[in-house]
This record gives structure tokens, C-alpha cells and sequence, in this order.
């Protein structure tokens, strides 16, 4: 089922996210209401402040995704504006990286990375998740999408067990835990919200050219426009057999 124009979605990205401002430029014709939620120290904040007020179905709640306390508030918030109707889209776009090696990586490393990449896309699932309920009980039909309730968890290729992607490149063994971690709770969700018409999947941006992604060159680096525009393609067009699926941007199913 197709994303129809009705949906609300909640974007959540850090202080250095993939294209958060670009996700919402792409996201927003196809969305009733969007929220955009990112900490109060992010150098995007400011800006993305000054885009709401200019457009009355975007929200900026701040967040911060390593603080609880901070995730319920955050939750509370986007259910007082929602009220009702419930949240169709929960996209959990943070994530850090840092280039440590198997010779100096560090469990203060680990548990950083943990924090924010693994721990938190848990964490806002969970406090999200009785609006996620709310909108797929009001939704008509039995099948799963992201136009009736999804969990949309950015992930990497640098997390697959069984292939360890341009490891050539960079070992970042902090980075690629985290992210295995956050793909077997992607697949753990997916078996858990199923009943409660809650679709889940991962997504692998692309090796996206951002300060985050280093400047190596090589040709299989795609922009933050093209990742962006891909990956709601393809969740537009997601359905009940692709939930628990680990894809890329252009849909393609990737090995865990």
C-alpha cells in the first residue's frame, strides 16, 4: 500500500543525521503532519525552527536520544499534538560512528555507540509505540504498511554478520556492533508487533556522502538527495511481506 497523503510521521536524527532536512523536503507531500525531533544542540535546530514556522504541519521536538527522560517527553509531546489519530511513521535516522580497529577500541567506545545507535532506536520505539497501536487499529485492513504503522530503523550494510561490507575501507568495529545490534532488534520487533499491524524493517542508506561517511572516493557512494528519495520510495511500497527484511535504498534485500 502506497503512502496516500494522510500519514504522521516522526523523523528522529542527531546532531550530524542523514539529511534530516532533506528527509522532510521529500517526506512532505506525502504526509498530513511531520515532526522532526533532534537535540537542542544540534547546528540544524535553529534552522529547522525557522522552517516549521513557516509551515503549519511540521513540528520540532527536541530530543535527546541517550536521556530517557528526555524520549518520554519528546512521546508526550507528539501525543498531545496527535490527540486521536495516532502515529502512522517512526523513522529512527540517528547515528555516530568513530574509526575504531580491534586494537584500540575501547568499551567507553562501545557504549557509546551502543547508546545511541542501538539502545535509543529501542528506547523511542518503546515510547512511541501505544500511538503506533493507536494508528494501525484505526486503520482499515488487515495487511501491514507505512501508510498504516512502521518502525523505519536506519541501519548499515556495515552491520551484516554475513558480510562484512568494504571492511578494506575501515574496521569501525564499535560502529558495526551497534549496528548488528540494531539489526536483530529490527528483526526481534518485527516478530513482536506484528500482531498489532506494526510493520519493521531496516534500511541501509547507501555509503552516503556526509561528514559522517568520510571522504573517501568510490563509485558507489550516492548523495544524501539520492538515499533519501530512494528509501521512501521503497517504504511507500513496503507491505506485510517485508516486514523483519533488511533492504537498501533501492529496495534491494540485504544478507543479516
Amino acid at each position: 500500500m502506497a503512502m496516500v497523503g494522510r500519514e504522521k510521521c516522526v523523523v528522529y536524527g542527531g546532531n550530524r543525521t542523514l539529511g534530516v532536512r532533506q528527509c522532510w523536503d521529500k517526506a512532505e507531500p506525502l504526509c498530513s503532519w511531520s515532526c522532526l525531533s533532534m537535540p537542542t544542540s544540534s547546528c540544524l535546530f535553529q534552522e529547522l525552527q525557522n522552517l516549521a514556522s513557516k509551515h503549519p504541519n511540521l513540528v520540532i521536538v527536541p530530543l535527546e536520544v541517550t536521556e530517557p527522560a528526555s524520549i518520554k517527553a519528546a512521546a508526550a509531546s507528539v501525543g498531545e499534538r496527535l490527540k486521536d489519530s495516532g502515529l502512522n511513521l517512526l523513522i529512527n535516522n540517528a547515528g555516530i560512528g568513530n574509526n575504531s580497529s580491534l586494537d584500540n577500541v575501547t568499551q567507553e567506545d562501545l557504549a557509546q555507540m551502543y547508546a545511541t545507535n542501538t539502545i535509543g532506536p529501542l528506547l523511542l520505539s518503546q515510547a512511541f509505540l501505544p500511538l503506533l497501536k493507536k494508528a494501525a487499529q484505526g486503520s482499515p485492513g488487515s495487511g501491514l504498511s507505512c501508510s498504516k504503522a512502521a518502525i523505519i530503523n536506519i541501519s548499515s550494510y556495515a552491520g551484516s554478520i554475513q558480510d562484512v561490507h568494504v571492511w578494506e575501507y575501515g574496521q569501525v568495529i564499535s560502529y558495526r556492533c551497534s549496528k548488528a545490534a540494531l539489526n536483530m532488534l529490527t528483526k526481534c520487533q518485527s516478530l513482536g508487533y506484528r500482531e498489532h499491524g506494526i510493520l519493521c524493517a531496516a534500511f541501509h542508506p547507501g555509503w552516503v556522502i556526509t561528514d559522517m561517511g568520510g571522504t573517501i572516493e568510490d563509485k558507489t557512494r550516492v548523495t544524501v538527495d539520492v538515499s533519501v528519495r530512494g528509501m521512501l520510495k521503497v517504504m511507500s511500497s513496503l507491505s506485510e511481506k517485508d516486514t523483519g527484511t533488511f533492504l537498501d535504498w533501492e529496495g534491494k534485500v540485504l544478507p543479516w
